[in-house]
């Protein structure tokens, strides 16, 4: 098949780009490099079935495809914050487009929402059917509200026009290809650690995440695209819940070295975060395999080799 993944030099895309590629498909990897790297993507660009475009999706674009794994849009709170307005846009006017184009070539499209939509959840774990509890104003909310809306325009492409949609929630992934400097926990801490600087933790450390790794959110997203099943949304994360404290101990004690130190928490910081996965596993057969001591060593040595390149 013929592919486009928006977003497909970020950190997850590259992944997923990789994978298709060693499926034979033909990759159409859309992006604007705002927080995409080519770093990511340099050993899939000698691919003949391997195309690069350079196009901001929040402006139109004509493409013949089969599928489309929509994700473009800034995903850590750095990024997004420094540009709220664009986040929205991107968020809204690139999912039309991208819509658009499913709509126009007769594409089934996957839109990777977030487990954001939730909010500061008031329940745990959180399922599917939970609508959620997000700040509309706060500073948060241009991603927040904008997968929501994202997730809203799928639904609606759907039932309005009969474009063929998967929408699925992405909870917290890491690994290799993540931005040093994009601000989520995991990069944080063990860029933090590998410097030997101080291990910032914001709060107490008691707010509870669950991480990922990236090759099963991959192989989650692949699954949830190519069955007929379901059309979403579904859940996507590791349902082995963590707090931010024991997250830290644990790069501290695969580092070296480091010392926690606390911050003030950001206003609308999720207390607790873990998915229900049981969509996941009925109608996917799907559930994560790599464990986090596994997926934080790769990741250690990814940002070791990084950090080490850079300088």
């Amino acid at each position: 098949m013929e592919i486009l993944v928006t977003g497909g030099a970020g950190f997850i895309g590259s992944h997923l780009c990789r994978r298709l590629l060693d499926q034979g498909h033909g990759v159409i990897c859309l992006d604007n490099f705002y927080t995409g790297s080519r770093r990511n993507i340099k050993d899939l660009v000698a691919n003949p079935n391997f195309e690069v475009v350079r196009h901001d999706i929040t402006e139109p674009i004509l493409l013949e495809v089969d599928q489309i794994y929509h994700l473009a849009c800034p995903a850590s709170p750095v990024h997004y914050q420094h540009n709220p307005v664009k986040t929205v846009k991107t968020n809204v006017m690139g999912t039309i487009h991208a819509l658009g184009i499913a709509k126009r070539v007769n594409a089934r499209l996957l839109l990777a929402s977030t487990s954001e939509v939730y909010g500061d959840p008031e329940v745990h774990p959180q399922k599917e059917d939970y609508w959620g509890h997000v700040n509309p104003i706060g500073i948060r909310s241009c991603y927040d509200e904008g997968k929501r809306m994202a997730e809203t325009l799928t639904m609606d492409y759907h039932r309005q026009n009969g474009v063929d949609t998967r929408i699925i929630r992405i909870f917290n992934t890491f690994g290799p290809n993540m931005n040093p400097q994009d601000g989520r926990v995991v990069s944080n801490f063990i860029v933090q650690a590998l410097q030997g600087k101080d291990i910032t933790i914001y709060g107490d450390g008691s707010q509870t995440r669950s991480f990922c790794f990236v090759s099963d959110l991959v192989e989650g997203m692949m699954r949830m695209m190519n069955q007929d099943e379901e059309i979403g949304p579904v859940n996507l994360g590791n349902p082995d819940e963590r707090t931010i404290r024991e997250i830290a101990e644990l790069i501290v004690k695969k580092v070296g070295r480091g010392k926690l130190i606390m911050e003030p928490l950001p206003s609308d910081d999720p207390k607790r975060r873990q998915p229900d996965i049981s969509k996941a596993k009925k109608v996917l057969g799907w559930e994560p395999k790599v464990d986090l001591n596994e997926g934080l060593d790769q990741a250690i040595a990814y940002f070791r080799e990084r950090l080490e390149g850079d300088n």
